[in-house]
């Protein structure tokens, strides 16, 4: 009997589904309209504009774009989180098209003005080719002049809140978290524990850290032109205060 290949954390459902709560709460939906703004003042978005949300979630900024009248195209491989987002798309009257696709093999070329990755969805993979096929599919599929912005954790800024462990109590679930820094400070192997009910669930994932100095060089190696960074989406400097890191690379 051949023997089933064991899914990775990204695409195992429950683990998304257990967290959504978390990576969904009713304050990031709340701020979802604020950080379009700030997008659409730092990138200069002209009306009417193409955009492509690769690892759209739930669909919350691709819906806030929408309302905005840009044309949106949402990629997530997490089949529950699209069906939420068609539904909403939908009950709003919405023109928005949300494709189930991994990251690694979506492409179409010149098709779009603006790519967005938001909330530290880059970096899954364990070799550094796989995270730099994404950005080559993204450069692919950007039109001459176009841009992508990404918002991670930067490991400069990771390097100044970081604990080993912490906890905290949200709706009745207790959640318990430890991180481990692993190849130099270039991984993190994640352990995150839910309590809830009388059960526990573990789940174990891991990604791939990156200073404002190793994301640019690697925009810059799959053909973006220019590469600029912040320390968040309001364009504030990436200095010792910067909350995020948020590279905005050029076509």
């Amino acid at each position: 009997m051949q023997e089933t290949q064991k899914k990775t954390w990204y695409e195992d459902e429950s683990f998304w589904k257990t967290f959504a709560p978390t990576m969904f709460n009713q304050e990031r939906l709340d701020v979802t309209a604020e950080e379009i703004n700030h997008i659409v003042k730092l990138l200069a978005l002209e009306k009417g504009a193409k955009i492509l949300d690769l690892c759209c979630g739930i669909g919350r900024h691709s819906l806030e774009l929408a309302r905005r009248g840009y044309q949106v195209v949402g990629v997530d491989l997490t089949e529950e989180y699209l069906a939420k987002a068609r539904r909403q798309a939908e009950s709003e009257g919405l023109n928005v098209k949300f494709v189930r696709n991994d990251m690694r093999q979506f492409c179409q070329i010149e098709n779009f003005d603006v790519v967005i990755n938001m909330f530290t969805a880059f970096g899954y993979f364990e070799t550094q080719a796989e995270n730099k096929r994404v950005l080559v599919n993204i450069h692919c599929s950007l039109r001459k002049g176009g841009t992508l912005i990404i918002d991670m954790i930067g490991k400069e800024v990771l390097a100044r809140i970081y604990q080993e462990r912490d906890w905290h109590e949200e709706d009745g679930r207790i959640f318990l978290r430890e991180c481990k820094m692993q190849q130099n400070w270039s991984w993190a192997d994640n352990r995150w524990i839910v309590l809830e009910n009388g059960k526990i669930r573990e789940f174990r994932f891991g990604h791939r850290i990156y200073s404002a100095v190793e994301i640019t060089d690697l925009l810059k190696e799959c053909g973006f032109s220019s590469v600029s960074i912040y320390g968040d989406l309001k364009g504030a400097d990436y200095d010792h205060n910067a909350k995020r890191l948020i590279a905005v690379a050029r076509k």
